[in-house]
């Protein structure tokens, strides 16, 4: 049976969801296809709130890491607090799914088909699924990622989780209490923060010189003493080589260190689903851990599009959905629009947020000479919301020309999230520091750290004028003298 449409959409993943909906809000005749239905996605968005949680019921409770209580009645507390999250998690998990239900996706005029399927090799580019032929103007390769698991010799033996299954492993009366984290992404910094905040004892292990590899050295040093403080073993820079399992219990060997855990999550990246979509014989081609796409999110198949992790980066809701639309647009209509991440946020829901958008200060550098940009920083502790709700550990950290224009931001602290979106706003719209010389915001909010920014600025520009003054005043004297 062939069934023709404007854009078949290949994929369950958020970016997938999302682009079935633009489309059919266009008017669009528009076909999901995923092989199950899977809310793997929702699980993660529920899980990144828990720690939050966390932390409040820790403070009701009256445990922490120096607790006075007797072992049984803190591993008590911890027990209850852990199936309270869970019951909330849970309950979240259960409204998005309700919301992105394949129902609800019909009843908004989308085609949901569940199968796997592969594109056909044959004059007429087709999707089958199905026993199905799905013909299409265009097609969204929107099929997400699964986690990549490196090659460590004894790991497949010994056992482990990863990202895509420690929601089940997690789903449980009573947590393991030892965990190790072979990490280096954003979610690795999530689970093992929400882990030591239930008592767990958690080390995290990365290959890189900081926990992150893109984010700012400034700010990466203070997420990790953040995690720290709150009992988070960090590794860095060191590879783990091998794993054993030795008496009932785990081993890792992470560079010269030997580590004994219960359980071994492994967080090191994701790989595309790529494999059984036959792309090969459509002349659409991949790279490593990507699919090959230009600007505009074409493949090289022009009728083929992609967006979301199968083209490679970090796992992030928000920017996979930008490319969706992006991409969805080039698909319907005429494909002029190209991708541009330089204003587009992303944050990592730890505890401080950690937020980050366009060029940090060593990507500045690689850019511009050292007199052409200024870096304006501002810490949390002077912010009087912070203090109120004593959450003062952070810093906003901007990075401007010496035009006023803004060319990045990186912040770790409360509200970062929010704080973040006000500055990628500012850059999209091309406003200047300067511009935000007249930004009063609402006392008291977190958003007084940006007036404090402007504020530095212009400290720094006066001062900078004043110097300039100096030396042309210095240069006059100079040449006067020596014309006497």
């Amino acid at each position: 049976m062939t069934i023709d449409y404007d854009v078949v959409i290949i994929g369950g993943s958020l970016a997938g969801y999302h682009a079935a909906l633009a489309a059919s809000q266009l008017r669009a005749t528009v076909a999901l296809v995923q092989p199950k239905v899977d809310y793997g996605f929702i699980n993660h968005h529920a899980l990144s709130e828990i720690a939050k949680l966390a932390q409040k019921l820790r403070n009701a409770a009256g445990f922490g890491i120096h607790a006075r209580h007797t072992q049984t009645s803190q591993e008590c507390h911890i027990s209850l607090a852990w199936q309270e999250a869970m019951l909330y998690a849970q309950a979240v998990a259960s409204n998005l799914e309700e919301q992105y239900s394949p129902g609800i996706l019909a009843a908004q005029g989308v085609d949901v088909i569940v199968g796997a399927g592969q594109f056909q090799s044959s004059a007429q580019l087709a999707f089958v699924v199905n026993n199905r032929l799905l013909r299409a103007r265009t097609y969204l390769l929107a099929s997400g990622s699964r986690p990549e698991v490196p090659e460590i010799e004894g790991l497949e033996a010994t056992g482990y989780v990863t990202l895509a299954n420690i929601w089940q492993s997690l789903n449980k009366a009573s947590l393991p209490k030892n965990w190790v984290i072979i990490g280096g992404v954003p979610q690795s910094i999530e689970i093992a923060q929400t882990l030591a905040r239930f008592g767990c004892n958690v080390t995290l292990v990365v290959k890189y010189s900081y926990v992150l590899p893109h984010i700012d050295p400034e700010i990466a040093i203070l997420l990790q003493a953040q995690l720290e403080v709150e009992g988070v073993r960090v590794l860095t820079a060191k590879p783990v080589t091998q794993v054993r399992r030795i008496d009932d219990k785990k081993w890792l060997q992470a560079g010269d260190k030997a580590i004994e855990t219960d359980e071994i999550l492994v967080a090191t990246g994701q790989q595309p689903n790529l494999e059984s979509l036959n792309l090969a014989a459509v002349g659409v081609k991949w790279h490593g851990r990507r699919l090959v796409v230009n600007e505009k999110l074409q493949t090289t198949n022009h009728r083929i599009y992609a967006c979301g992790d199968v083209i490679g980066g970090y796992d992030f809701a928000n920017i996979a959905n930008y490319e969706a639309k992006i991409a969805l647009k080039n698909a319907l209509f005429f494909p002029r629009l190209k991708v541009n991440y330089r204003c587009i946020p992303w944050g990592i829901f730890s505890v401080p947020v950690m937020a980050q958008v366009g060029l940090t200060e060593g990507q500045a550098k690689h850019q511009f000479r050292p007199d052409e940009f200024l870096v304006l920083r501002q810490y949390f502790k002077t912010v009087t919301a912070a203090q109120l709700r004593d959450e003062t550990t952070g810093m906003c950290k901007l990075i401007v020309l010496r035009n006023g224009e803004i060319l990045g931001a990186s912040i770790l602290g409360a509200e970062a999230g929010e704080l973040i979106n006000l500055i990628a706003l500012a850059m999209s719209e091309k406003m200047k520091i300067k511009d935000l010389v007249n930004f009063s915001p609402v006392y008291l909010s977190f958003s007084e750290i940006v007036e404090q920014i402007v504020t530095e600025w212009r400290k720094q520009k006066l001062n900078n004028n004043l110097a300039l003054q100096d030396f042309m005043e210095g240069l006059f004297h100079f040449r006067r003298n020596w014309n006497l």
